[in-house]
């Protein structure tokens, strides 16, 4: 019995998550000491304990699960730290990037694997829209880093939203096209979907979660519950509606985004549990799909994997430049663009896949596509922590941190008195969600 639960690829879950949760624990701080960002040693991690490295893990339902949650966690996190006011204030902006990060590489893409490889124009298309996502697998880096607020970010993010809702619609067309199905009852699906959607998260989800959190206020652990409850059943309508998951997760943080203060104790336990635990296990899942062994299947395998990554980082860098130059962005603002968009990873793999399975697309762009993950990821992980600390700097020589850039909220100082103790908690609540981001001093308890 003993020695069957230690039979590789285990199956035990105690020592599958005990296996998970010292990697989780190991890694980070292992590329800290060597200056790398703990992302690439998380995928790399996946690679060595994955079914293509020493199949110490095994890619089933469970890991399938926890990946899933991850990158949806991603999506959510991404939409709740959002900054709206900014955001509204620059989607235009976040539609000039999207239509960039989407056309561009759809443009460079299409003629490189329909005359370059020698794909049909149906094989080439889909693989060109594979271009065109990315997943914000180099997210936590900015957040961590405390730039999640920047404008750069916040037009990354928002135009995130539109390229992959913009490549998911595409690959369903060409699903329906690929199956003869692409009529008049198709698209009304799509759009009544679409409309029925937005209507459901954006009207309906905003006024029971403000209800719920009025009437629940004494049950913190509930409140969490209730927001993980919002996550997955946005991705479970907008999965509904013919769309991927991750679009109804970032929605989620959207609907969300208003009702739950970044510095209150709600978002602390957001935040907690995402970085230490379903964020992490999703990039090592990462690592768990890429086989390294396919460079050695022949010559065909790596041309084309170098060819898309080639095309995949170009395509990308060229958005990032032009939506600096159109904007007006500094170099560090072009390097977080890039590096934040650059990373294909979930969408990406999905789009292959099911071209794959169909029987459009075949196993070279299937190969190719995995080593352009892992190559793209250790890339946008890169760059996304080196702009982001220029970034940091280039505010710091701003002076958006001095305490004339932050006028009263440098001095600003909550004092919470703890003589009654039945209303300390209360009073927390409150000196946390009214104390802003920006101050230079901490809550202070007053005896």
């Amino acid at each position: 019995m003993l020695t069957s639960d230690f039979t590789l690829p285990l199956h035990d879950p105690i020592l599958v998550f005990l296996v998970l949760l010292l990697i989780v624990l190991l890694i980070p701080s292992l590329f800290k000491r060597i200056n790398l960002p703990s992302i690439i040693g998380l995928i790399i991690a996946g690679i060595l304990v994955g079914p293509y490295g020493f199949n110490i893990l095994s890619d089933d339902a469970g890991m399938e699960m926890f990946s899933t949650i991850g990158l949806m966690y991603i999506m959510f996190t991404a939409g709740l730290e959002l900054d709206f006011n900014e955001f509204v204030a620059n989607r235009n902006k976040s539609l000039v990037f999207g239509l960039f990060t989407f056309t561009l590489p759809l443009l460079i893409g299409y003629p490189v694997c329909h005359h370059i490889l020698g794909y049909a124009p149906m094989p080439a298309f889909l693989t060109a829209s594979m271009f065109s996502t990315h997943t914000l697998v180099s997210y936590p880096i900015v957040s961590r880093m405390g730039v999640s607020k920047n404008q750069a970010i916040a037009i990354t993010v928002g135009g995130t939203i539109f390229t992959d809702a913009a490549v998911l619609i595409i690959l369903a067309i060409i699903m329906s096209a690929n199956d003869g199905a692409l009529n008049g009852e198709f698209w009304a699906q799509l759009i009544v979907s679409l409309i029925l959607f937005s209507i459901v998260v954006f009207f309906f989800i905003p006024k029971l979660a403000k209800r719920f959190f009025q009437k629940v206020e004494d049950d913190k652990y509930s409140h969490y519950i209730f927001v993980l409850f919002i996550l997955f059943v946005c991705g479970f309508l907008a999965q509904l509606g013919g769309l991927e998951p991750i679009i109804g997760a970032f929605a989620a943080g959207l609907a969300l985004n208003r009702l739950i203060p970044q510095s209150s104790a709600l978002m602390n336990r957001i935040d907690f549990f995402g970085n230490a635990l379903f964020i992490p296990i999703f990039l090592i899942s990462v690592g768990m799909i890429v086989n390294i062994k396919v460079v050695l299947n022949g010559w065909k395998t790596l041309i084309v994997a170098l060819t898309l990554t080639c095309v995949a980082l170009s395509g990308k860098w060229l958005a990032a430049f032009f939506t600096q130059k159109t904007c007006n962005y500094s170099t560090s603002q072009r390097g977080i663009i890039f590096g934040l968009s650059s990373s294909h990873a979930a969408a990406t793999l999905a789009i292959i896949l099911v071209g794959y399975q169909a029987g459009i697309l075949d196993e070279y762009i299937l190969n190719g596509t995995i080593i352009l993950i892992l190559i793209t990821c250790i890339v946008s992980s890169l760059v996304t922590q080196k702009s982001a600390k220029e970034l940091v700097m280039e505010e710091k020589e701003k002076g958006y941190f001095t305490p004339a850039a932050l006028g009263s909220f440098a001095q600003e100082k909550i004092l919470v008195p703890i003589a009654n103790p039945d209303n300390i908690g209360y009073l927390v609540d409150l000196a946390l969600l009214i104390k802003d981001p920006k101050s230079a001093n901490p809550v202070s308890l007053l005896g």
